[in-house]
């Protein structure tokens, strides 16, 4: 199935679509995107996502970007895309050599969308964040290869730990650890992970939930371990390259799926 695109203020399908060989997302990596979930035409988060992209585009110099032109372009392709289904858009800003700022989205399918997630521990090292702050970058070759070393092992995540083997993020989300003592933590931005809105809410309405160091070896022992982003919500790690992550039922798992309802 083809889906509309959103090149510059107007819908256009795929074969018409015309970016620059100057772009800077092509020619510096320098680019930020978000990607929402969209049910019957409406953006979930759809405030949350404009906000960031517009933060971060200005974190990586890419000033000028109109909110409402954001929200519009999301609402269009949405509407254009799935008026009465299920999916993804994705909307990135960049600019050409002129300084011109342009936005583009794309739509796809939700695809698998599974309860459970098998994760595995990813072969890359995560070296931390380009720009503080984790802005959502289109240059992540990092986590693509996670993401592409996940799926030739049968997993739907891969979990990446910097060089001081602390947990940074997944390769498409951030985590929430409950530890063997029942603390609830997830990795600290500083450590370089992607400041996801589903991580944002769910700080923000769980005052027990904290930002700490997570090192490796704990993760064995952990009760539970959560997947969370915007577009799929909240999902549990069962187990971690073959072997069972916690025991019994997961009650942190129904708890974070009401905080981001």
């Amino acid at each position: 199935m083809k889906f509309p695109c959103w090149v510059d203020g107007a819908l256009c399908s795929a074969e018409d679509a015309r970016i620059c060989a100057d772009d800077s997302a092509y020619t510096e990596g320098r680019g930020c995107y978000t990607s929402a979930r969209v049910t019957r035409g409406e953006v979930r988060f759809e405030a949350r996502h404009t906000e960031r992209l517009v933060r971060d585009a200005r974190a990586i110099g890419l000033h000028g970007i109109d909110p409402q032109g954001v929200s519009s372009a999301l609402r269009q392709l949405a509407a254009a895309a799935f008026s009465e289904d299920e999916g993804i858009v994705r909307l990135q800003a960049s600019r050409d050599a002129a300084g011109a700022v342009h936005l583009v989205g794309v739509a796809r399918a939700l695809g698998d969308d599974r309860p459970e997630w098998r994760a595995i521990r990813a072969p890359q090292v995560h070296d931390g964040g380009v720009v503080a702050g984790g802005p959502k970058l289109a240059g992540r070759l990092v986590l693509a290869l996670a993401s592409e070393a996940a799926r030739a092992a049968g997993a739907q995540e891969a979990l990446l730990f910097d060089r001081e083997g602390y947990l940074v993020e997944g390769s498409r989300s951030n985590l929430i650890v409950c530890r063997a003592d029942g603390a609830l933590v997830t990795p600290p931005l500083a450590r370089g992970a992607v400041a996801g809105i589903a991580r944002a809410i769910l700080l923000a309405r769980m005052r027990e939930l904290r930002e700490a160091d997570v090192a490796a070896g704990e993760l064995p022992k952990a009760r539970e371990i959560i997947a969370v982003n915007a577009v799929r919500g909240a999902r549990p790690i069962v187990t971690l390259d073959t072997q069972s992550v916690g025991e019994g039922p997961r009650p942190l798992l129904a708890r974070l799926a009401d905080a981001l309802a």
